[in-house]
């Protein structure tokens, strides 16, 4: 997952590939809740990793629930309905599906066997709107007590007493602002319903149906079948009870899937899109996103599990569309109208404005700095192409769909508006971590880039000049690929001390480094399969990879390995030729000035930190002496790039150093 400030995206051209979904949220929480709820064990496949599922699942062990991870089953054991803590406190992030259910069904416990409980967010979860269910509690006699604005959480239900519910008379809610509401209250009431049967009875036109549909089939899961007239009144009849299914799956999440639908439809020209672990089955409501893409021009394949997306018409096809039942994937067609042949409305999407964001709002600011013009209102929302496409820097709004609508912005250079193609920053990467933690990663690994449109930042400079850390720092920050260039040379050595080969014998060195088995995973250097993290760092190994690097045939033959490492979203290389050689067309080549005296003391320190005696002296020595060889040698002398910006760091702490360089890039970006 990307946790930098901002990621930058180069323009894209082309995706083909499989990707993996993760569970749903929408039914994750749900079965979540449930298996809490109901007596027994519940297995659960495939649940969502993410933080509204870990919100859910920090609430279900504060109340007392059993959790035990196997591997990728996560076992519930259930509270059969009866209390196992009489207080708690509950924070639940920006989670919808957590904070609406867990109210309903904490205020019906909390009535019904005396207790207290308070739940709360982050100020966005504070600002959307539960007044509906709140209102519907207390027709029950549920005590809700609102600790900020009325209509709104923060809550406490329950006040620590018994109280006698009234379920002879159906339970209202109105049904057009959130399913949400209808859907709390049909995961609480089967807690009243052994005697008697419970009446719920909507208000208004219910929105999102589909998410009804999910609530009532996983409900028949654990054994509590609903009847109903339309979407108008639903009946928990008499003798319900929670009954665990002992193991259930969750389904890769549709509305996820919506992102890679797009992309296969935009840009899957030579290959299609393989979507894995939700299919044209799916329980879910959002897999009917699946007709809006084809009705945009989208070719989609499918069954049991999975979908196959290619492009079909082009430029996609102008489409208006009530969205009522796809609120949540419908933010996908509103970015996928960047590529029509006309302006698309999309209405019914008034639940919009209520979600994490007022996404309604959002999304029209956004498109419009991408150079769409964009036309609102209370429920709908109307796109028209960019005329000519704009390098925008797009805000979240700590909304994970936003980010990954705004994603599918980076495949413009296949619009005709965009010329060779235009960048796209997403700021605050992190927030898709709420559904789909991997989802960049996911993104990149079937999308394409335009030809040298991956960014590269090159780093160069005198041995111990602190390169490597810097390098290092500047990839964590920017969330880009690392090439440490002088780690290839020094596995280059390692793997010829391995064979026996002399590093003066350059051919022979030359095929090695041809055929290096070589891997970096995480914080480990593989070779071989054999980690060399340890000798890869030594001083002896540093002198080694010196003579190894004065060979034109191991330059040559670390060439293509080297080019290989510029994927997106961007890459910082660092090391010799990067900025002069392998990457002469780099967005920034810095190269660093370090004095030898300021780059001995900083070996000398690192030396003995770690137990290894050294001299100053000595080290000074070496260091000018590789510094003569490196500047006089006929292959790849040390020396700046012409277009490379100087930066003297004798005196610069790490941070200073990294502050100084991402100024410097951060002038050369378009945003």
């Amino acid at each position: 997952m990307y946790s930098t400030a901002f990621l930058d995206l180069p323009p894209l051209v082309g995706a083909a590939g499989s990707v993996r979904l993760p569970g749903s949220k929408s039914i994750s929480n749900r079965v979540l809740l449930l298996a809490g709820l109901a007596a027994g064990t519940t297995a659960v496949h495939d649940l969502l990793d993410s933080d509204d599922t870990r919100v859910m699942l920090d609430a279900l062990a504060a109340l007392g629930c059993g959790l035990r991870r196997e591997g990728a089953v996560c076992h519930v054991t259930g509270l059969g309905g009866r209390l196992a803590t009489r207080e708690s406190t509950l924070f639940l992030g920006n989670a919808g599906t957590a904070m609406r259910p867990l109210t309903a069904a904490l205020a019906v416990l909390a009535a019904t066997q005396g207790g207290a409980f308070e739940l709360s967010g982050v100020a966005r979860m504070h600002e959307r709107p539960i007044g509906d269910l709140v209102d519907a509690l207390r027709q029950l006699g549920c005590p809700v007590a609102e600790l900020g604005r009325a209509g709104y959480p923060p809550l406490r239900v329950g006040d620590g007493s018994p109280h006698g519910l009234d379920t002879a008379q159906p339970i209202r809610v109105r049904g057009d602002v959130s399913s949400q509401f209808l859907t709390a209250l049909l995961l609480a009431l089967p807690l009243l319903a052994a005697q008697q049967p419970v009446t719920i009875e909507v208000q208004g036109e219910l929105i999102s149906k589909p998410y009804i549909d999910i609530t009532l089939g996983l409900l028949a899961r654990f054994g509590v079948a609903v009847e109903r007239e339309g979407y108008a009144r639903f009946v928990i009849p008499a003798g319900s009870a929670y009954r665990s299914p002992d193991s259930i799956h969750v389904e890769g999440d549709a509305s996820s899937a919506s992102y890679f639908i797009a992309a296969g439809a935009i840009a899957g020209t030579d290959a299609p899109v393989h979507i894995e672990g939700v299919g044209l089955d799916a329980i879910q409501g959002d897999i009917r996103f699946v007709d809006a893409a084809r009705a945009m021009g989208a070719v989609v394949e499918g069954g049991p599990g999975w979908l196959a997306v290619r492009r079909g018409a082009w430029p996609l096809k102008a489409i208006t569309l009530d969205c009522n039942h796809i609120p949540d994937a419908a933010m996908t067609l509103a970015v996928m109208a960047l590529y029509a042949d006309g302006p698309s409305r999309l209405t019914g999407i008034a639940s919009w404005r209520v979600k994490e964001t007022d996404r309604i709002a959002a999304m029209a600011t956004e498109l419009r700095k991408l150079g769409a013009r964009v036309v609102d209102t209370a429920d709908s929302i109307e796109v028209h192409p960019p005329v000519r496409w704009q390098p925008a820097a797009l805000h979240t709004y700590d909304d994970h769909r936003m980010a990954m609508c705004g994603s599918l912005a980076a495949f413009n250079a296949l619009s005709a508006a965009a010329g060779a193609g235009v960048p796209v920053r997403i700021l605050d990467p992190r927030c898709v971590a709420k559904t789909f933690p991997d989802y960049f990663e996911a993104l990149f690994s079937v999308a394409t880039p335009a030809p040298d449109a991956v960014p590269v930042l090159a780093v160069d400079g005198p041995t111990a000049s602190g390169k490597g850390t810097l390098a290092a720092e500047l990839a964590a920050r920017l969330g880009y690929h690392l090439l440490d260039s002088g780690a290839l040379y020094r596995a280059t050595a390692l793997a010829a001390q391995d064979a026996g080969v002399s590093l003066e014998d350059g051919p022979t060195l030359a095929r090695l480094a041809a055929g290096l088995d070589l891997r970096f995973t995480g914080d480990e250097v593989l070779l071989a399969g054999r980690d060399i993290s340890h000798p890869l760092r030594l001083e002896s190994t540093g002198g080694m990879a010196s003579r190894v690097s004065v060979h034109p045939e191991v330059r040559q033959a670390l060439h293509t390995l080297q080019l290989s490492f510029r994927r997106a979203p961007g890459l910082v290389a660092d090391g010799r030729d990067m900025g002069t050689v392998v990457f002469p067309g780099a967005t920034l080549k810095v190269f660093l000035t370090a004095s030898a005296d300021a780059r001995a003391a900083r070996r000398h320190k690192q030396l003995i930190s770690k137990g290894i005696p050294a001299s100053m002296d000595d080290l000074r020595a070496d260091l000018r002496q590789r510094d003569e060889r490196d500047r006089t040698r006929s292959v790849a002398p040390l020396q700046p790039a012409e277009d490379a910006m100087l930066l003297d760091n004798s005196h610069l702490s790490v941070e200073a150093s990294v502050d100084q360089v991402l100024g410097w890039w951060q002038q050369r970006r378009p945003f």
